[in-house]
């Protein structure tokens, strides 16, 4: 029997994908959409062939197993507590969220409603990411020293240059992507980080270029560059790009490498048609893998996507202090 998914909000821009991973997995039924937004909703339910539904509510009294979230930021934690206090398992897009406590207490009413909550990482999906972690795993590269990241794109404008909604910039945006890889990669938790952020790329209220140096539990130094950095003419829409430093060696990942040169008249410009791997579809694959069994080992939890904003919420209050921050680990 299919399991029956619904998704809450179409406000983020990576919910399209995941409603074609369900759409195409037969292991899946794509039950409804809800939305704030109910012309979107609308919208939206017309292009997949599903319902929209009125309200989160009807969504979530339908007969649906679990629901994507995917709305603004802010919104995650109280759709959440909503999803998880109907009974349904839950898979939130990043960043999980955007207060601490409001991380706490979604995970805390998951567990009291015996619901599962995952965290939206794709990047865990990537074959190139699967092949860095396995050889350094594997001590190809001897004892790890550092790791150079970047998650640089373009801005996406709309909400998520709006503090008030997205509760920050390209920093809260980008940052919790890598360093969910970094922490993947080391099993071990950021314990401090340093971070500066600037408006310069398009002078807004909020940031739009940041970068982070993080220091790890055993001495592992990691920096990322996590910014809006991207023009309008470049050839792609970003990147996710990891350097890691051994001492028997240096690994370069590219994520998403492949990808065909298009030069194209009518837009005026050239760029980068990716025709690689779907991670989307890996990590769809996985939640329902973790609804049908209660097991998906490579999905991020909420705990997952918890550590990871914890690392952006302390970068952002690093760039109040101007100096270093200190994350501690009860």
């Amino acid at each position: 029997m299919a399991i029956k998914i619904g998704i809450m909000s179409f406000a983020h821009l990576h919910a399209d994908s995941y409603a074609h991973c369900f759409k195409n997995n037969p292991r899946a039924e794509l039950v409804g959409i809800a939305d704030h937004d109910a012309q979107r909703a609308r919208a939206k339910a017309q292009q997949f062939g599903t319902q929209a539904f009125e309200s989160y509510d009807a969504l979530l009294n339908a007969p649906v197993d679990a629901v994507v979230i995917c709305s603004e930021n802010i919104r995650h934690a109280p759709l959440a507590l909503q999803a998880a206090m109907a009974g349904k398992h839950i898979l939130c897009e990043k960043p999980l969220m955007t207060t601490l406590e409001d991380g706490l207490s979604m995970m805390q009413t998951c567990q009291k409603a015996n619901v599962q909550l995952f965290t939206a990482f794709p990047c865990r999906f990537s074959p190139a990411m699967r092949n860095l972690k396995a050889m350094v795993e594997a001590g190809e590269i001897g004892d790890l020293l550092a790791i150079r990241g970047t998650n640089r794109g373009s801005n996406p404008h709309g909400w998520f240059i709006d503090p008030e909604l997205s509760g920050g910039g390209a920093m809260i945006d980008h940052t919790v992507h890598v360093t969910d890889l970094m922490r993947w990669l080391l099993k071990q938790e950021v314990t401090e980080i340093y971070a500066e952020t600037n408006n310069r790329m398009f002078h807004g209220n909020y940031d739009d270029t940041a970068m982070l140096t993080m220091t790890f539990q055993d001495g592992v130094f990691a920096t990322l560059d996590s910014s809006w950095s991207r023009p309008k003419t470049f050839p792609t829409w970003g990147d996710v790009t990891l350097g890691v430093f051994g001492t028997k060696g240096v690994i370069e990942m590219d994520m998403f490498a492949q990808y065909m040169v298009h030069y194209n008249d009518k837009a005026g410009r050239i760029s980068q048609a990716f025709w690689g791997d779907n991670i989307d579809a890996g990590l769809t694959e996985a939640f329902l893998d973790a609804i049908e069994t209660g097991s998906a080992p490579d999905l991020a939890t909420g705990y997952d996507g918890y550590k990871a904003a914890e690392v952006a919420l302390a970068a952002y209050e690093s760039v109040r202090q101007g100096a270093p921050v200190t994350i501690s680990h009860g």
